[in-house]
């Protein structure tokens, strides 16, 4: 979700938790999750990279510590054992990054000399997939709008 783990930082990797409000807390030392629920009882702890579009949320087990390297998500008991929706990820992606950038001091770099990429719009048509329209087919006219769909892919380092 945005982190730069491919490269030499000076500082130690952490655990990282993003709380519901949006906060981030880091942990450089091992951590129960019991002990962090205890200032977050309405709470249940998901690891992100368990997460996925449409896939039933899951806690992770209260006597497992979390890992360094890591980042968790503090989500509402509510969303336990429920499919995460895509508004829903994507209102967690966003949030994590928020948290992120205000963890780095509003800078992105995190001491090395990586980029960000900025995805460019490119017509549907080329990225190989319909559009799918609500009344049949897709009428294209005058003032007709093109619809694009963005195409992110892999820059070797």
């Amino acid at each position: 979700m945005g982190i730069c783990s491919s490269c030499d930082s000076n500082h130690a990797a952490t655990a990282k938790l993003i709380l519901q409000d949006g906060r981030l807390q880091e942990f450089p030392y091992p951590v129960k999750v019991s002990y962090v629920l205890q200032g977050n009882p309405t709470c249940f702890i998901c690891n992100s990279d368990e997460m996925d579009f449409d896939d039933v949320v899951s806690a992770v087990e209260e006597d497992e510590e979390l890992q360094p390297g890591q980042l968790y998500f503090a989500l509402p008991l509510s969303w336990l054992k429920h499919p995460l929706q895509p508004q829903q990820m994507g209102a967690l992606a966003v949030k994590a990054s928020s948290a992120l950038m205000k963890s780095n001091n509003g800078s992105e770099k995190c001491g090395c000399r990586c980029k960000s990429v900025t995805p460019f719009p490119v017509p549907e048509e080329v990225a190989g997939r319909k559009v799918a329209s609500g009344g049949g087919g897709e009428k294209r006219g005058r003032g007709g709008r093109r619809k694009f769909k963005a195409i992110l892919s892999d820059i070797p380092e």
